[in-house]
Parts: C-alpha cells; sequence; structure tokens
C-alpha cells in the first residue's frame, strides 16, 4: 500500500496512531512524493533537449548544459525527498 493512501485511510478511519509510525509513514510519504513530482518533471523534459535540423553546435551545447542543470535539480529533489529528516527552518534561530 502507498503512504498516500495509507495516510488517507488513517485520517477517514480516525485510527490513532503512534508518534514514531506517524513519523515514519510522514518520512515515506514525503519521499514517494518526491520521487513522483521528479519522476512527472522527467518525462516532462523528455525530448525537449534534443538536437533539431539547423541547429548550431553552440546552440545544441547551450541545450546540453540546461538539459544537464536540469537533471541535477532533479536528483536533487530526489535527494532531498529521501532525507531522514526534513531540513531545518532557516528562520528558526534554535539549535534543534
Amino acid at each position: 500500500m502507498s503512504a498516500h493512501a495509507e495516510v488517507l485511510q488513517l485520517i477517514t478511519t480516525e485510527r490513532r496512531l503512534d508518534p514514531t509510525d506517524a513519523v515514519q509513514l510522514l518520512a515515506r510519504l514525503r519521499k514517494e512524493t518526491g520521487e513522483e513530482l521528479a519522476a512527472a518533471a522527467e518525462k516532462h523534459l523528455d525530448g525537449r533537449f534534443r538536437r533539431e535540423p539547423g541547429m548550431t553546435e553552440t546552440a545544441f551545447r547551450n541545450r546540453k548544459r540546461v538539459y544537464a542543470a536540469s537533471m541535477r535539480v532533479l536528483q536533487a529533489v530526489r535527494h532531498l525527498a529521501a532525507a531522514p529528516r526534513p531540513l531545518p527552518n532557516p528562520r528558526n534561530r534554535s539549535t534543534p
């Protein structure tokens, strides 16, 4: 069962959840959401950076550079979504 379906089931049945289990479930949900978002963006970008007839070498090099940057951003999204704990809030000056 996906984390989204499990969260939906827990919300609709009003079943209490142990805090440790809730943290793990939210981490799974964050990871699944990040992976789905990255996969959708990657699918959207697929084919947009191919060489077109009459394109100069410089223009194609620039396209490859933009594509590589896009893929690095998607990898960062996947990495951050799979992080064991969320990133700290930079506006909160207290130490954890």
